[in-house]
């Protein structure tokens, strides 16, 4: 496989931060700042995309590079929103699809360097433009697609009870 201290580093805290977000996903049907699962998603996201500034296989700074850079902003931004806009309903929208969007940019490269590894010796596909990499990243974009529609539905209804609440004290 051929990976560095560093790629085996990056590896591991990035497998921990994709079980994060999809716990999140399945128990909340987002990635939750406040909870355990989105706490694991923002911490280790931000040091797997920090980790990828320090590989390359291609040496020099790269697309992902950019990626890394791109995500650090959005889930940055996601966690300003959180902390500091805790009483804002539209803020929720936001901070959703921001993580939400991270996860997905972050699954991009991920599903590259898995496929082009895995399995060792005989890797699912040759290089980045191989069918099966566009075609599994197709899908993941469609099942963004998807759980951001539903997620805004979901803070559309959660939104709605808050204010009924808040009418109601």
């Amino acid at each position: 496989m051929g990976l560095s201290s560093l790629g085996i580093f990056h590896t591991i805290i990035g497998i921990l931060a994709i079980v994060g977000a999809i716990i999140g996903f399945v128990r909340y049907g987002k990635i939750d700042l406040g909870k355990i699962s989105g706490k694991v998603y923002f911490y280790a996201t931000l040091v797997t995309s920090l980790t990828a500034l320090g590989i390359s296989k291609h040496g020099g700074f790269n697309a992902g590079h950019v990626f890394s850079i791109f995500i650090i902003v959005l889930i940055a931004i996601a966690y300003y929103l959180f902390s500091n806009k805790k009483g804002s309903r539209k803020a929720r929208y936001f901070e959703n699809f921001l993580l939400s969007f991270s996860f997905f940019l972050s699954l991009v490269p991920t599903v590259n360097e898995t496929f082009t590894r895995i399995p060792i010796g005989h890797p699912l596909a040759k290089d980045i433009k191989d069918p099966i990499i566009g075609q599994t990243l197709l899908i993941l974009f469609l099942l963004f697609i998807a759980g951001s529609v539903y997620q805004f539905i979901t803070q559309k209804k959660i939104n709605k009870e808050a204010a009924s609440l808040y009418i109601e004290e």
